[in-house]
């Protein structure tokens, strides 16, 4: 038997009041226990697509389906299969966090004895356990997007979609709240997210669909997609001042980035000794090295023709 899809998407379509068409028959499918990345800059669609999935936003035209189940004709049945975590801290600041997840349980039927039991298990997956009866209002901005997670899964939802849950956080919470998601999907969880992190993406996930203009226009494994980058690009410090005119190598561009730095474009398949042999015969030894930029920002660049936010 034919596993279904935890999320199927078919010739989606909105259009606005306005006028304003968010999303142009966008299709994709998201296997069960995936992690897959929705990517996108600003304006592409992919707030108005989450909310469609997440029935806080009607469609115009198109099908969705959650592991089999049409949004449309059983809408109770399939949002009972979604965990939602939006971008806002959307709790009440002036309850508890055990309240917020007791709470939120009771207002999907669960009986209070189970719910408190299950708020318990949660709050400790979120190491918010010592924080269970401090008012929430207190807690630091990483323990709060814990608990926002830990919320959306106290009704164990089979698909976890995630809004830019990290927007406006430092790196260290976000690497936090990164190994959090982790032990959700490896427990089963198949889990969506969207972000402006492409080192985030590449970190977290297997699958991607990058949207852009309301269209899919790239979409499949991430090692695949990642694949299709030719080239690459290094920062390297070098010993010494570099000199005015820059050696030639076949294939690779040189630029200058002050007189210490040099920023290194190569082929991919090429071997980079071959670079740093070539520099050091033109007298320009290489003190350390540091990767440009991440491989999903260049190809995110290549497709949509404007750079992401990253880390």
């Amino acid at each position: 038997m034919q596993t279904q899809p935890a999320l199927e998407i078919t010739d989606l379509t909105k259009t606005y009041a306005t006028g304003v068409q968010a999303l142009k028959g966008v299709s994709l499918s998201v296997a069960p226990g995936d992690f897959y990345a929705l990517l996108g800059p600003n304006g592409a669609g992919k707030s108005t697509l989450i909310g469609v999935v997440s029935s806080l936003v009607n469609k115009t035209a198109g099908e969705v389906k959650v592991f089999g189940i049409d949004l449309h004709a059983h809408r109770s049945e399939a949002m009972r299969q979604i965990g939602l975590v939006p971008q806002e801290i959307n709790f009440n600041m002036f309850e508890t966090p055990f309240d917020i997840l007791v709470n939120y349980a009771g207002f999907y039927g669960l009986p209070r004895a189970q719910a408190r039991e299950r708020a318990h298990e949660e709050l400790k997956r979120a190491q918010l356990t010592d924080k269970a009866n401090t008012m929430s209002r207190t807690l630091s901005g990483g323990m709060k997007r814990r608990l926002m997670i830990a919320r959306a899964m106290m009704t164990r939802p089979r698909l976890l979609i995630l809004d830019e849950p990290t927007a406006g956080v430092d790196i260290e919470i976000r690497r936090g709240m990164w190994k959090t998601l982790k032990e959700v999907n490896a427990a089963g969880t198949t889990v969506i997210l969207t972000t402006h992190y492409l080192e985030e993406a590449e970190n977290l996930c297997r699958n991607l669909a990058i949207i852009d203009k309301g269209r899919i226009i790239e979409q499949g494994p991430m090692k695949a997609l990642l694949a299709k980058l030719d080239v690459e690009g290094f920062l390297l410090d070098v010993e010494g001042v570099l000199p005015q005119v820059l050696p030639a190598i076949e294939g690779v561009t040189l630029v200058r980035q002050d007189n210490h730095t040099l920023d290194v474009e190569k082929p991919r398949e090429m071997d980079l000794n071959r670079v740093f042999a070539a520099l050091n015969d033109a007298g320009i030894p290489v003190r350390s090295m540091r990767t440009k930029s991440n491989r999903l920002e260049e190809l995110f660049v290549r497709l949509t023709g404007q750079p992401e936010a990253t880390a």
